[in-house]
């Protein structure tokens, strides 16, 4: 018991959340680099035949250097072992990236310092803040030039509602970026050089040391001493309740690109998250410490490998130890079953694991049996964790493939894409699935299924893009509620999803209006629970 106590209090479960290009797979890799699980960084956007960041696996992603999906990565780090969801990084992306964040205990916000807060990173720190998770903020780019700190921490606080805490403060920008001053430690981390793909070397030194007044120009000097003055005169308290309650944000300033911030920032943020926390489950709060194995998914993702043309389905471990082999219970069919073949993931490189523990992700070989947020337990001590929301796609377009003779294809890759979540399909009640509606958030993602329809199915396929704008899962019983007597809009359509929820398609906010106001009962929700 006390090896188990052990082994999930040294776990570190976070997320990377940002706009597109603030240089989030950038600080993933270079975390990597820190824990030694890669010996030299590939530049995410490099020249071709250049590297590609090791967290980017499609195809699709290594041609325009954005994440489309949520990749997972293990390392080790000073006794820690550290599970990183990094996130879609696209903005049309969002809600794989809140399921990535359901599995997550805290998320590491990246900021570009001379853009500040953008739309993205307000679309997903409101997803931390529904939940409370603890949110930490790396402003990158400080080898650039780059907005005034104190403005930019007024910029976190204005557009987020969130108080924030300078950890470190920056000495300078762009070619004259130096280093940083750490509060905490009342020094100065003086950078040496830059090398993009190694550890940078580091000096550090007391703010009174003579040798730092000699290291910076005078200016800058100066500017340092001024702001520590201010700093320390804010009379602002580092409250670690407060982080870890999602109401104080830890800012850091650094380069992800040069190495510079980058460790002292590790270093910090692991000591200031929380170990694996507490899940909410039918039968109560579910403690990562107690010894039952219970985990659930959030993700799953299909061809990883294009010589097995698998599925892989993603768990977080929520409570005990998993066991490679053990016998679990699948809740939602009721089937007790074998998890042979746990693996943990690098990109593309794959390990088979013999144990993992509470705040662990594991992926699971899924033969077609695990849908997003089901409950995988211990069978003599079931649970069943609250569901992942499904959230209202705002794009549609009927789907159909070229080539009549690949419908058993397309069938099954439509299928596959959609059980991952990264699409949404609807069809007409009663009707086959020669042609089908397909819901997203944003345009990439029809892009993205042309593309593995095409390369991993070797279907192509048609797409007519509806007039349809908003979608509602209609929640009335089927006994007692007749869908087809509705009195609807002309242009209101009515459909059902994979699992044969009943839906609705409307062009326009008026139409919903009309719909709830001429059928009397009529009750509508805009996302459904994958419970």
């Amino acid at each position: 018991m006390a090896d188990l106590k052990k082994e999930i209090e040294n776990r570190r479960t976070f997320a990377i959340i940002s706009h597109p290009d603030a240089g989030k797979t950038t600080i993933t890799e270079k975390f990597l680099l820190y824990g030694g699980a890669i010996q030299e960084a590939g530049m995410v956007k490099g020249k071709k035949n250049s590297r590609h960041a090791v967290s980017d696996w499609m195809e699709i992603e290594k041609q325009r250097g954005i994440s489309v999906t949520s990749s997972v990565l293990q390392f080790r780090y000073e006794g820690k072992c550290i599970n990183i969801l990094d996130t879609p990084g696209h903005q049309d992306f969002s809600e794989d990236t809140y399921r990535t964040l359901m599995a997550a205990d805290a998320a590491v916000m990246v900021i570009d310092a001379s853009k500040g807060v953008e739309a993205q990173t307000r679309k997903l720190f409101k997803v931390c803040a529904m939940r409370g998770v603890p949110i930490f903020t790396f402003i990158n780019k400080m080898d650039r030039e780059a907005r005034d700190p104190y403005e930019l921490l007024e910029d976190i606080e204005n557009e987020l509602g969130i108080g924030t805490y300078a950890v470190n403060w920056p000495i300078g920008s762009g070619k004259r970026f130096k280093g940083v001053y750490d509060r905490m430690d009342d020094e100065v981390i003086a950078f040496e050089g830059a090398d993009f793909r190694h550890e940078v070397k580091a000096q550090r030194l007391s703010i009174d040391d003579p040798i730092l007044e000699g290291l910076l120009p005078e200016d800058q000097y100066q500017t340092l001493i001024d702001d520590v003055e201010l700093l320390s005169g804010a009379g602002d308290e580092f409250d670690l309740k407060a982080v870890h309650e999602g109401r104080l944000s830890p800012v850091f300033f650094g380069s992800a690109l040069t190495n510079f911030g980058v460790e002292p920032f590790l270093k910090k943020f692991l000591q200031m998250t929380p170990p694996p926390t507490a899940r909410t489950a039918d039968i109560g709060v579910i403690d990562p410490f107690d010894p039952h194995f219970s985990a659930f998914v959030f993700k799953i993702q299909a061809n990883m490998n294009k010589a097995h043309r698998d599925r892989v389905a993603f768990m977080r471990i929520c409570s005990g130890k998993f066991e490679r082999g053990q016998e679990v219970l699948h809740v939602q069919s009721g089937k007790k079953m074998s998890l042979a073949a746990p693996q943990q993931l690098m990109a593309q490189d794959r390990s088979i694991v013999d144990e993992a523990y509470a705040g662990d992700i594991i992926g699971i070989f899924d033969p077609g049996v695990f849908s997003i947020g089901d409950t995988v337990c211990d069978p003599k001590h079931k649970c069943v964790f609250s569901g992942i929301p499904t959230f209202a796609p705002e794009l549609f377009a009927v789907v159909r493939q070229k080539d009549t003779l690949k419908r058993k294809q397309f069938v099954k890759g439509v299928e596959q894409i959609a059980q991952e979540g990264a699409i949404q399909i609807f069809r007409e009640p009663n009707a086959g699935m020669e042609s089908v509606i397909v819901g997203v958030v944003g345009v990439l993602q029809f892009e993205v299924l042309e593309y593995r329809l095409k390369n991993e199915y070797n279907v192509e396929i048609i797409r007519e893009n509806l007039p349809y704008e908003h979608v509602r899962w209609v929640e009335n019983d089927e006994e007692d509620f007749d869908v087809k007597r509705l009195q609807l809009t002309s242009d209101t359509k009515i459909v059902e999803d994979l699992k044969g929820n009943t839906l609705l398609l409307f062009t326009s906010p008026w139409n919903i209006t009309y719909a709830t106001d001429h059928n009397e009962g009529l009750r509508l929700a805009e996302f459904s629970e994958n419970a």
